[in-house]
């Protein structure tokens, strides 16, 4: 019976082809299996996430580029697809975000909730299928003549409730199998995914939006159904379902010499293989939603995160329709120039998590890495708003800027400040806290994302200038959650601790 139930926790392809089991593979091979893996999981997501950004500004209000369309613009002809379009166009598109968003938020306390008591693998998939399922659908508005508000709000709330279950279910995978040395670069790397996601989708959305808009959808959704079936088919969730010690960590094994029980310490650099039956964890159970909160550090990364995502949401859902909306050098530019622009945003992003990572591992100081970044990108916003439209080259550069500082902290919080929350203090050490607590702080951090989106859409009918202060404001308080914290790295630094 114990066997059976081993079976069912590996992958398919491990019981359809056995020599992909140790010891013919390693323990590093098998780590950049699941990072590899689970890097694309989340790219998908992230690119079925995408589209909406990207056709907000062919659906709603189109900015006038030349004499003649400002004249279609003040006639009788309505631009943009109803009922998105028209004056109350931008606000309708912002309670689309928020539908998803809301959802999104409260699906990942729920996720993380389940993610830890269930088989995360099958999870990921069902999250993953609902997705692709439900992204279709919008797109398939497009073809069904559909203009029934109701209609794109009811299925983006159920695509969040399945986007939201992706995050919890990656982060507590990743944390089973890498080790706290290094964990801020190799998380920072990894977490590359939601960038890489987004640069993804908006090409992609970008490359078919003139075939019509609902291809812009159906595409990424197929993408991640895709993406889907290699999760269900080769995705390990725990070190041990293959008898490997869990990396990082002091595993004990229960032996019996001379009548007494005595408990080795198994040296996991040397990743020595083991009997998953001999192990002897701690905390089997999951830990409850209400304890993971009494956390050291969850709380205040939890409410720092939320300020985080409320300003990269707001630019994942509302860049492109900005640049759409302001001239660059004098000059309007197109729906798909402006979505294939907005990926500088993503790809600086990319590099800001790498660096975050990396100066944390090297300072053992998440909170004061985070600060730093944080407090940098407010000039950051101030300069990209007021100098991004002089020229070309102003605007490629300061948007990469303003993503490589915004997206930093960001990307250290949901990675590697979760894995780390997870998996000590009142966890306990244990893994199966991981799922709960990263539920916890990306959960509280989509609230402020769901807010962001929707605020930007009633706020930017003040003008633009009204949006930036709003997302400085929004950094500059998410800085100051983390005051205490990063005192308390630095006077623990200071004594020599």
């Amino acid at each position: 019976m114990q066997s059976n139930s081993k079976s069912l926790s590996l992958a398919p392809a491990l019981n359809l082809f056995p020599n992909l089991k140790p010891p013919h593979k390693t323990l590093l091979f098998h780590q950049i299996c699941v990072l590899l893996i689970t890097f694309l999981a989340y790219a998908s997501f992230h690119a079925s996430r995408k589209p909406p950004s990207i056709v907000k500004s062919v659906l709603g209000p189109t900015a006038p580029t030349n004499l003649t369309q400002l004249q279609v613009l003040n006639s009788t002809v309505d631009l943009g697809w109803p009922p998105f379009n028209g004056t109350q166009g931008t606000h309708r598109l912002g309670e689309v975000d928020l539908a998803f968003l809301t959802a999104y938020s409260i699906g990942m306390y729920l996720a993380g909730h389940v993610g830890d008591r269930i088989d995360l693998r099958l999870f990921l998939v069902f999250g993953m299928m609902g997705s692709g399922v439900f992204t279709i659908l919008f797109g398939l508005g497009y073809w069904l003549d559909v203009h029934v508000l109701g209609f794109f709000v009811g299925v983006q709330i159920f695509c969040g409730v399945f986007q939201s279950i992706g995050w919890p279910c990656v982060v507590a995978v990743v944390g089973n199998w890498v080790g706290e040395s290094k964990r801020g670069l190799i998380m920072g790397v990894w977490n590359s995914h939601t960038s890489v996601g987004n640069i993804i989708g908006s090409v992609i959305a970008s490359g078919v939006l003139e075939f019509g808009w609902g291809w812009s959808f159906v595409v990424p959704g197929f993408v991640i159904i895709l993406v889907g079936v290699l999760v269900f088919l080769f995705l390990v969730v725990n070190p041990k379902d293959i008898g490997f010690a869990h990396p990082g960590m002091d595993v004990e094994m229960t032996v019996e010499i001379d009548g007494a029980e005595d408990p080795p310490k198994v040296d996991s650099e040397e990743a020595k293989l083991i009997d998953p039956d001999n192990l002897v964890t701690d905390s089997s159970s999951a830990i409850g939603f209400l304890e993971a909160w009494k956390i050291p550090g969850v709380a205040p990364f939890a409410f720092c995160l939320f300020f985080s995502k409320f300003v990269a949401y707001t630019f994942l859902y509302w860049l492109p329709f900005y640049i759409r909306h302001t001239a660059v050098a004098g000059v309007n530019l197109s729906h798909k120039t402006a979505g294939l622009l907005s990926t500088v945003f993503d790809i600086g992003g990319v590099l800001g998590g790498i660096t975050a990572g990396f100066i944390s591992d090297m300072i053992e100081a998440r909170a004061v890495t985070s600060i730093m970044f944080l407090f940098l990108s407010i000039p950051a916003l101030l300069l990209y708003r007021f100098f991004g439209s002089i020229s070309m080259f102003t605007n490629i550069a300061l948007m990469f800027l303003s993503g490589f500082l915004v997206n930093g902290p960001y990307s250290l919080i949901t990675t590697a400040v979760a894995a780390d929350l997870g998996t000590q203090g009142f966890s306990g050490g244990s893994s199966r806290a991981l799922a709960t607590v990263t539920a916890i702080i990306d959960g509280t951090g989509s609230v402020g994302a769901a807010l962001g989106p929707l605020l930007a859409g009633y706020v930017s009918t003040r003008g633009w200038n009204s949006v930036f202060f709003m997302l400085v404001l929004s950094i500059f308080f998410a800085g100051l959650f983390l005051i205490r914290v990063a005192r308390t790295e630095i006077q623990e630094k200071l004594s020599g601790k």
